[in-house]
């Protein structure tokens, strides 16, 4: 998001911005365009709201009580709920300082001296499906399947469909949820002890005392079973699920939580658990053991009349389930042969992170409508920082698409410096900036991806101002190459 910032900044001061047709981006980018966006006609007044952006993120945070009253609008607003809802709502807001409430479509009229932006995840099924198409790419007018062609009204993207007619409409989509939806890096299964733990503190956070909402509304009900004993299971659950990613044995938190569900009914449980005996040796056999008991567990205490304590069940299934980004295939039971079989056989659809898959939107800005000649690649990666520009290169080649030949020289891989130019024949110029290199970072680009890694806390004020900095030195210092760049194409 930061280093994206600070690329535009550059190139406005270099007067190459207003040439700029489409902005597209992938994961963090879209939180700096979301940012952007805000404001109409942004790209005439970067410096304004270059430091409005500044402001915000190394300003105060959301509140949680804030936080939580929009998780539990996600949870009774829409139809499916996922753990995109609960990244949005409990985490993005802890990075972006705000809870965005506009939607895409209220930028539809505001978009006349700016780039157009593009923002684009990936559908999980097709990405784990052979012959599929996997890019999702999300605009103010359209959100669909960009090889495919395939598109629905971004206003009704997430409402249910059946073959081409929309059945029930869904709230349009906020831009919370978008940067929740394309920044949802953590959607990767490695990342569920990360998860689990947030989940721990946010309920240990919510627990109910007598300052709380939740407590209110839950001792009106006289029939209400003992909320203390509900929570310590869902704790014990939390701990549970750590122990076994870590092969630790939760056998004492297994006992706990039989112990408590048999007292919450009454010493009449009946409660069925998983029918194998969790095997720590084998972790594919314990990750499915642990998927199936914490639905059992789940779906016993759905029995009671638990209030706002279905919200956590629900979390704690999406997270068995490993549900992210659940929403209404729009191409439900369409008869369509140029469309992939698979994308018209679910009622629903899961999107995530396209980072998760290639870390830079590509596929989504070669549209052949889009007739693109030349593409800025801000490349932000982690590691190796000609991964995107290669897989990139060999995926067109896989799908015909026109790409330029990649070769990068060896010596560049360990010490990459900030300015690529790959041509081909009838193929856009790419121009490819890694973010640290050896001209802004000297014999230090190492300690700055230390710096600066990808799973981390929000970053300080001064942070902030050292990442833009550097991520400007890359358009600044290579202003006369690329107008060059721009003067050959044109040409």
């Amino acid at each position: 998001m930061v280093g994206l910032l600070g690329s535009l900044v550059e190139l406005n001061k270099a007067g190459l911005l207003d040439c700029i047709l489409y902005l597209s981006g992938v994961s963090g980018s879209t939180w700096c365009m979301a940012s952007l966006y805000q404001e109409p006609d942004w790209s005439t007044k970067l410096e304004t709201v270059k430091d409005k952006i500044i402001k915000r993120l190394s300003g105060p945070g959301v509140s949680w009580g804030n936080a939580f009253a929009k998780l539990k609008k996600y949870y009774y607003g829409k139809d499916y709920f996922s753990l995109t809802d609960v990244w949005a709502a409990m985490f993005v807001t802890t990075y972006m300082k705000e809870i965005d409430e506009h939607t895409l479509t209220d930028k539809r009229y505001q978009l006349g001296k700016d780039p157009f932006p593009i923002y684009t995840v990936t559908d999980k099924q097709s990405k784990q499906k052979e012959g599929g198409d996997p890019w999702f790419e999300i605009s103010p007018y359209e959100a669909g399947y960009s090889l495919t062609g395939a598109f629905v009204d971004t206003s009704s993207f997430g409402s249910q469909f059946e073959n081409g007619s929309k059945k029930k409409q869904q709230p349009e989509m906020d831009m919370l949820y978008l940067q929740a939806l394309c920044g949802s890096a953590l959607a990767g299964e490695e990342s569920k002890e990360f998860i689990w733990g947030k989940i721990q503190d946010f309920i240990k956070h919510l627990r109910p005392s007598k300052e709380t909402i939740m407590f209110e509304e839950m001792k009106e009900d006289p029939n209400s079973p003992s909320v203390e004993k509900c929570y310590q299971v869902l704790l014990d659950l939390v701990d549970m699920n750590l122990c076994v990613l870590n092969d630790k044995d939760p056998s004492a938190l297994d006992q706990s939580i039989r112990t408590n569900l048999n007292e919450l009914a009454g010493g009449k449980s009946q409660l069925i658990f998983p029918t194998q005996k969790l095997n720590l040796a084998d972790k594919e056999a314990a990750k499915l053991y642990m998927k199936q008991y914490t639905e059992d567990v789940c779906n016993y205490l759905s029995q009671f009349s638990l209030g706002r304590l279905d919200l956590f069940l629900s979390i704690f299934k999406c997270m068995a389930l490993w549900i992210w980004g659940r929403n209404y295939n729009f191409l439900h039971r369409m008869t369509d042969e140029n469309v992939p079989s698979g994308l018209l056989e679910t009622e629903v659809r899961d999107y995530d992170d396209a980072g998760l898959l290639l870390n830079s939107p590509y596929i989504s800005v070669l549209r052949k409508e889009r007739n693109i000649d030349l593409i800025i690649s801000l490349d932000f990666s982690e590691g190796d920082p000609f991964m995107t520009v290669r897989e990139a290169a060999e995926m067109c080649k896989t799908l015909n698409i026109s790409f330029p030949e990649v070769n990068i020289p060896t010596e560049d891989l360990e010490k990459p410096k900030d300015f690529y130019v790959f041509k081909g024949q009838n193929a856009p110029t790419v121009i490819h900036m890694p973010l640290f290199n050896v001209v802004n970072c000297g014999d230090e680009v190492e300690a700055w991806r230390n710096k600066y890694r990808t799973f981390q806390g929000p970053y300080s004020a001064e942070m902030i101002t050292d990442l833009m900095e550097v991520a400007g030195k890359n358009i600044f210092n290579n202003r006369e190459k690329l107008k060059e760049q721009i003067r050959a194409v044109v040409g």
